[in-house]
């Protein structure tokens, strides 16, 4: 009896493992509502009202990141720096969101998310005012640096995602999708907000303005996130139970996520050249720093709707058919940049950039969800997201300084146009691993059952 129970274990752990959409987990399992200590576990109306509050902590955090590319021209001219210079505060603030949101997911796997969620309420409130006080670019990038990105946005990110898709079974595609679209919904609501203060009292009073919000609100929402994930997966992590192989695609544990981690680098790379200096590019083109500001808020709000489809999308084909979707989209997106620079079809390319890219960083959760073990879904997914920003770092410097060298940004949206066919080649890769995979434990089964 004992050997035929390990033996559907190792059945429905191998089924898992190859087909991500299957949800009957032992997690599942435990979500009962006739149980009242999981009326407040997975899949709960707490584990809802706990998503909303996440995507409101989402787009509080998201300020630290889209707010520098609406000043980038107005720091510029204060400073007298050159573009690939005032680029510079972005590339630190992304170096230090991806190495902070990893140390900050670990953070949350050993004492839960609100710590990480407190300290970055405080070095956000303190980094915006501290750039905002700057008196030279130097000090003005390092605020970015160390504590927007490093400390502060990155409390609100990959520790968010890893929570909430330890808070979802059944839906865990949509639920994370959710999570993840707060911070494109920041990106759609605080550029325009931070243009129009900018353009009436100044960037540097708009820092202030936005360090007491962000400290206030921030604070205020991480003390409601004090409970701890579903009884539960914490069970299963502690008993040593795997919901997937030892081998993910096929491939050696770090292997595997050497791989995932590349394929972020390279997409964000391909990702930033629009998002950092779209409103440079239009001011560039004569339509002014506003008419960019609005293109990045249109961007950023189709973004959001992308994030829910893909997130729709991902409960039907799972993370990396989802991944490879998108990649394949965004490719689209940049190419179409060459050839129409007109303020029209800059609006139109904007918005389908946003549509085409939103869902590709969260189906990288999803992934590491499905593919590698839940007890360590922080450190895996914040290692992961740290690739992403590091890509958005490298992508926003290297089109500044091509910008630099060419005077324009035709080379800039080339190199993001290559960088994505990385991205893209990576996920051909694994998806090719996984069917293999697949057809192998299947020609197995068949040869065990003959015999």
């Amino acid at each position: 009896m004992p050997s035929r129970s390990n033996s559907g274990r190792q059945n429905n752990i191998l089924n898992e493992t190859e087909n991500p959409r299957v949800t009957s987990t032992p997690a599942a399992h435990s979500t009962s509502t006739n149980d009242p200590e999981n009326q407040s576990g997975a899949d709960s109306s707490y584990a809802v009202v706990r998503l909303l509050i996440t995507l409101v902590l989402m787009v509080i955090g998201a300020s630290g990141m889209y707010v520098v590319a609406v000043v980038l021209p107005a720091v510029q001219a204060e400073f007298g720096v050159a573009r690939g210079v005032a680029s510079m505060p972005y590339t630190l603030s992304m170096i230090g969101f991806g190495i902070g949101g990893m140390l900050m997911g670990k953070l949350a796997d050993r004492f839960g998310v609100m710590i990480p969620l407190l300290v970055g309420a405080v070095c956000l409130g303190l980094g915006f005012i501290l750039a905002g006080m700057a008196s030279n670019i130097i000090v003005f990038t390092l605020a970015h640096g160390l504590l927007i990105g490093l400390c502060g946005s990155s409390a609100t990110f990959s520790p968010l995602i890893a929570d909430t898709s330890l808070w979802f079974v059944r839906r865990r595609g949509i639920a994370v999708a959710v999570c993840a679209s707060g911070n494109y919904l920041g990106g759609a609501i605080w550029p325009p907000i931070v243009q129009h203060f900018v353009d009436t009292v100044g960037w540097r009073q708009t820092y202030f303005g936005l360090g007491v919000v962000c400290f206030v609100v921030m604070g205020g929402l991480a003390l409601l996130m004090r409970r701890r994930p579903p009884v539960a997966v914490a069970a299963a992590a502690r008993n040593g139970v795997s919901l997937t192989s030892e081998r993910p695609f096929g491939l050696p544990m770090g292997k595997a996520q050497l791989l995932l981690c590349m394929a972020g680098i390279a997409c964000c790379v391909a990702m930033a050249m629009p998002q950092v200096h779209i409103v440079a590019y239009c001011g560039d083109l004569g339509y002014g720093a506003a008419r960019g500001a609005q293109m990045l808020s249109l961007m950023l709000a189709c973004g959001v709707v992308s994030r829910l489809i893909s997130g729709l999308i991902c409960d039907r084909i799972g993370g990396l058919r989802t991944l490879l979707l998108g990649s394949t989209l965004q490719g689209i997106a940049l190419l179409l940049f060459l050839p129409f620079d007109g303020l029209v079809s800059l609006y139109v390319i904007s918005a389908l950039f946003g549509l085409f890219q939103g869902g590709i960083v969260p189906s990288y959760a999803i992934i590491v969800r499905e593919y590698f073990p839940a007890s360590e879904a922080g450190g895996r997914v914040g290692a992961v997201i740290m690739c992403t920003m590091l890509g958005m770092a490298l992508g926003g410097w290297m089109s500044g300084q091509i910008f630099d060298l060419t005077g324009s940004y035709h080379a800039a949206f080339i190199n993001g146009i290559l960088w994505n066919l990385l991205n893209f080649s990576i996920c051909m890769f694994l998806l090719r691993r996984t069917s293999r995979n697949r057809n192998s434990g299947s020609s197995g089964d068949l040869q065990t059952a003959g015999a």
